[in-house]
């Protein structure tokens, strides 16, 4: 039997063991509730950039209010306008920008015939990633690139529509790349929901209009409620050309 005083030595070690092993949990704790709180951080700003876009009711914008400039293609001095009001996620409004709409842009609106206003505008609650792909395009505005980012919004509705994914973000983050923005800025713009009173006043315009359904043409003082083929629209703008006053022989 020993006749030391103290612990043994084996119950010493043993206690500083269990307060060492003490310390490491609390520090890995610690680093736990660190890295749970910056992932918690991290999510919250995620789920705060990709929330759906909210866009402000029409009837909020002030009463006679400047008619908004939209989406202009073509000569300002062209005798006739094209204005469509389409909705970037109607399946007739893409099959139209694909089928009908190069036709118009190369022969009518590159000859001087007629330009081409377009107007968002989103008349079906179901197409619940329309105003995200409107913001997506007014944001490409911005740097220029607003047809290019149409057509690649209504070539690619298949893969961002409201059955496909309730997050296109980061698919309309491709286009804004494939289209040759600066990502960065066209980033800051949509996370920044930056146009959504321009979505706001496109709604109203629409409503001025008396616009119910989408794709929708005015042409001169003729409008088209459907997807018109390329001679329909044709025929209006020959119309409205000849109705047009001549233009006044500079002196």
């Amino acid at each position: 039997m020993s006749g030391g005083k103290g612990a043994p030595a084996n119950v010493v070690r043993g206690a500083r063991g269990k307060a060492d092993r003490r310390g490491f949990y609390l520090a890995l704790g610690a680093v736990a509730v660190a890295g749970a709180g910056g992932i918690t951080w991290a999510m919250q700003r995620s789920r705060a950039a990709n929330a759906p876009i909210t866009v402000p009711a029409a009837a909020t914008l002030p009463a006679g209010a400047a008619r908004p400039a939209g989406y202009v293609m073509g000569s300002a001095t062209a005798p006739v306008e094209i204005v469509e009001y389409a909705d970037f996620e109607c399946p007739s409004c893409g099959q139209f920008a694909a089928v009908t709409e190069p036709d118009v842009r190369a022969r009518l609106v590159t000859t001087g015939q007629a330009r081409y206003r377009f107007y968002d505008f989103q008349v079906n609650g179901s197409h619940r990633n329309s105003p995200a792909a409107s913001l997506a395009a007014a944001c490409a505005n911005d740097q220029g690139k607003f047809w290019e980012m149409h057509d690649r919004l209504f070539a690619g509705q298949d893969e961002w529509n409201s059955l496909a994914t309730d997050d296109p973000k980061p698919i309309f983050a491709g286009y804004a790349t494939a289209v040759g923005l600066d990502a960065a800025k066209w980033t800051q713009c949509y996370d920044g929901r930056t146009h959504v009173r321009r979505l706001a006043e496109h709604q109203q315009e629409a409503a001025r209009a008396q616009v119910t359904g989408t794709p929708t043409f005015v042409i001169g003082d003729q409008m088209l409620r459907a997807s018109p083929t390329f001679d329909a629209i044709k025929a209006l703008v020959d119309s409205a050309r000849a109705k047009a006053p001549a233009p006044t022989a500079a002196r």
